[in-house]
């Protein structure tokens, strides 16, 4: 094997001399003084630090082969050379990948006589390794030197046994593919000797791992889009939140302001009515039994349910004037709850107080004309329980929803607790908690 493929060598040489022949004359004196560059005025231009080259990558890229067999003669041992021919620079270029790149046969010669298969396949970051890139820079016809040069670095690379000529890079391109992807006949022609073949596969085509990476890249998309929306309609959501919580606050702050000026118009009605008596009262001296300043008609049943009732309109109110004015609640739920109770108390205060006015009205028309007084109940018990009625039925069905919607929640959360499937939950609760009005 190692004669047939040395014969091969022989005639792409031969195949190559008339071609190099006449361009090695016209750059025989730039060569030269290339290759007697010195290694220390390379360094100084290009130093190790820049892209992570050790000095085996610079001497490769200077294709300076006498310093490349300094560096390889100093390692104390197999392994060091070995670990020294397979480092790679921050682009994962390997020093044999260097010297091909760049065309220096001489380098890529001493590279490989150190080189072992596993070596001579590394990839650099760009998925090329020295093959490919050998048989890609062939393709600069403006520089024949080059091309040339390049065409013998195939033909080196090709004497190692064991390579694989028609690996494929991440295009699932081999070596005979790029080079007739650049024209370059010469560098085809030596591959096609020693068997290369053009890919199988096209570059374009969709491999089951290229199709499961594409839809585990699709997968990804859709759901950082999914988390993207989420997050919008999560601020919509705190938004609508904040918004209700100041509409609720605002309507409570109401509430307690009402109940408290409701309350000192009663508590005044309360303590003045005692004192606006019909038939006034007894002045001095005294008569039949009564006493200095009591009314006369303080000795009927009528004006004693009024007193009864007067008073604790009177002092129910001044209740509720004393809590509002003197409780301070910051938290909105016990906010709530002191309105709920303030004004319920403010119901029964209205009630005893109609209740006094119509005790009264039995006083004024008299005995013949109690049918004015019992026509003034009527009418008062007809307003004061069908207006309480509709408001015991809206607190009623306002504590139904909220019990409903606390157990939609409820259930929702225990059934998923992924944050799109909160967030849809908390909108739709939202919008049917979001009402005009309600009743405490």
């Amino acid at each position: 094997m190692e004669k047939q493929q040395g014969s091969r060598m022989g005639a792409a040489l031969e195949k190559l001399q008339s071609f190099r022949l006449g361009v090695m004359e016209k750059q025989k004196s730039f060569r030269l003084g290339a290759g007697q560059q010195s290694f220390k005025e390379r360094k100084n231009k290009e130093s190790p630090g820049k892209r992570g080259d050790t000095e085996l990558h610079l001497a490769a890229r200077a294709g300076n082969a006498v310093h490349i067999r300094k560096i390889v003669s100093e390692c104390s041992s197999e392994s060091e050379l070995k670990d020294l021919v397979c480092k790679q620079n921050q682009d994962g270029e390997t020093a044999l990948y260097v010297a091909a790149e760049m065309g220096h046969l001489a380098a890529v010669r001493e590279i490989l006589k150190v080189s072992d298969v596993q070596s001579a396949a590394i990839k650099a970051n760009n998925s090329y390794d020295a093959f490919h890139i050998a048989a890609k820079q062939g393709h600069l016809g403006e520089q024949l030197l080059i091309s040339a040069e390049h065409f013998i670095v195939t033909a080196a690379l090709l004497s190692v046994g064991g390579i694989d000529i028609n690996a494929v890079n991440k295009a699932g391109e081999t070596a005979l593919s790029i080079a007739e992807k650049f024209a370059n006949e010469e560098i085809a022609s030596i591959l096609r000797e020693f068997g290369a073949v053009v890919a199988k596969e096209p570059a374009n085509s969709m491999t089951a791992a290229k199709q499961l990476k594409k839809t585990v890249s699709d997968i990804k998309h859709d759901v950082q889009s999914q988390l993207k929306q989420t997050r919008q309609t999560e601020m919509k959501v705190q938004k609508i939140k904040k918004r209700l919580q100041k509409l609720h606050i605002g309507g409570l702050n109401n509430a307690i302001n009402s109940n408290t000026v409701v309350a000192v118009l009663i508590a005044t009605v309360a303590f003045a009515a005692i004192f606006q008596l019909p038939g006034q009262y007894v002045e001095v001296p005294p008569q039949d039994g009564y006493s200095p300043g009591q009314a006369y008609i303080a000795r009927n049943a009528a004006f004693i349910i009024f007193l009864v009732f007067d008073s604790l309109a009177l002092f129910i109110s001044l209740a509720v004037v004393v809590v509002q004015t003197s409780l301070i609640v910051v938290e909105q739920k016990a906010k709530r709850r002191m309105v709920f109770v303030m004004n319920k108390l403010m119901w029964l205060a209205c009630l005893f107080i109609s209740v006094s006015f119509i005790s009264l009205t039995y006083v004024v028309v008299g005995r013949h004309e109690w049918w004015l007084a019992w026509t003034t109940m009527a009418i008062g018990t007809t307003i004061m329980l069908t207006t309480l009625g509709s408001m015991c039925y809206c607190v009623i069905v306002h504590r139904i929803e909220a019990n409903n919607m606390r157990n939609i929640r409820r259930n929702s959360g225990s059934r998923s607790r992924s944050w799109s499937l909160s967030v849809v939950s908390d909108s739709e609760l939202l919008n049917s908690e979001y009402k005009k009005m309600y009743a405490l």
